[in-house]
């Protein structure tokens, strides 16, 4: 697939690459490791936030962090409760902070306050971007058919140019990563890939 970017109007948004995704030792990361690994995302996504940031894109960083306690959550099912009864992205620990491959350079933003599933509706990411005239969304991280998936279509609903990053995103299994791009992500966004992406900014 052909398209192309403008970079001045084209922000990478870039979700949870935190430690307790990203690293061994985080307590989900054996959940996500082999989709990870399938897909080399963590590397492709390292080599597209140096090559985007270069070409003058907007880079921004969208991490989810509780305070101790997990008292945001009210959540009696689902991941929400899931989070909160595993203790994880916790604020001031090093699962919540960055993998050191990922880690916001001095220009890039980073958007605080997501404490759901989606990376717009707690945060104040719909201001920053149109406040920089951005027009195209580049989506990475975690989990595709959650996090990803939900801050994709908000952004399709919202008016901009969505593009996923197949080999820049991961699930808890291969087959939900997959089923989430050949199902829905077609939907909502242009899928796409890093090297595509990147073809497109030359």
């Amino acid at each position: 697939m052909t398209f192309e970017l403008n970079p001045t109007e084209t922000a990478l948004v870039l979700i949870e690459y935190q430690n307790e995704f990203t690293s061994e030792g985080g307590k989900l990361h054996e959940a996500v490791k082999p989709c990870m690994e399938s897909n080399n995302m963590l590397e492709n996504s390292s080599k597209l936030m140096a090559e985007m940031r270069s070409k003058g894109c907007t880079v921004m960083h969208v991490p989810i962090v509780f305070e101790k306690g997990h008292k945001e959550i009210g959540a009696v099912a689902g991941i929400l409760a899931g989070i909160a009864e595993g203790k994880t992205f916790e604020s001031e620990t090093w699962n919540a902070k960055y993998h050191p491959s990922m880690e916001p350079a001095a220009d890039d933003i980073n958007v605080n306050g997501k404490l759901g599933l989606c990376g717009f509706h707690s945060t104040n990411l719909d201001f920053l971007l149109r406040q920089r005239g951005i027009k195209n969304v580049v989506i990475g991280g975690f989990l595709t058919n959650c996090c990803v998936e939900s801050t994709m279509r908000a952004a399709y609903e919202r008016g901009f140019q969505v593009y996923t990053l197949k080999d820049c995103t991961a699930a808890m299994s291969v087959e939900a990563h997959e089923g989430a791009f050949e199902h829905s992500f077609g939907l909502f966004s242009t899928p796409t890939n890093s090297a595509e992406v990147t073809a497109a900014l030359a």
